[in-house]
């Protein structure tokens, strides 16, 4: 188990298996490289919580909950990159406002994870037509989460 600060959370504990090494960081966050994935207990989201950087975390849906058919190719450069051979787990940031149904993921720029080395990127996809800021629920749909952030 390890044992890291969070802003939101204060001191927290999570098993090894919940650490990711991201080798160039995030866009924009480049010298942050060790992540872990903090679930928010029944609901569909995780936080991706810096190691290093008890204020620096983001939301994290998987992409398939609210789009389906969600689709795309991870280049073979990538696929070397993260050591990916049969197992990769998929999620997209998600920006929360104010009004929980004008909220949005970022479909354009997943999260790719390999859960069996614990390596993670954030890809950007060239040439889709996916958004970054990708309503998460139709207007006419009411936010299904529960308690705050």
């Amino acid at each position: 188990m390890i044992h890291i600060q969070t802003t939101l959370w204060g001191e927290i504990e999570l098993p090894e298996e919940a650490i990711y090494h991201f080798p160039k960081g995030l866009p924009g966050f480049e010298e942050e490289d060790t992540f872990v994935i903090v679930p928010w207990e029944d609901t569909p989201f995780n936080y991706l919580q810096s190691v290093k950087e008890p204020g620096l975390a983001f939301l994290l849906v998987s992409p398939f909950v609210f789009v389906p058919d969600y689709s795309f190719e991870l280049s073979e450069a990538d696929k070397e990159e993260l050591e990916i051979q049969d197992q990769v787990s998929v999620y997209s940031i998600v920006t929360i406002q104010a009004e929980a149904n004008k909220s949005t993921m970022n479909l354009l720029a997943p999260v790719v994870l390999n859960p069996d080395k614990r390596m993670g990127k954030q890809v950007v996809l060239h040439q889709s037509s996916y958004e970054t800021r990708h309503l998460i629920w139709a207007s006419d749909e009411v936010a299904p989460v529960k308690g705050g952030i």
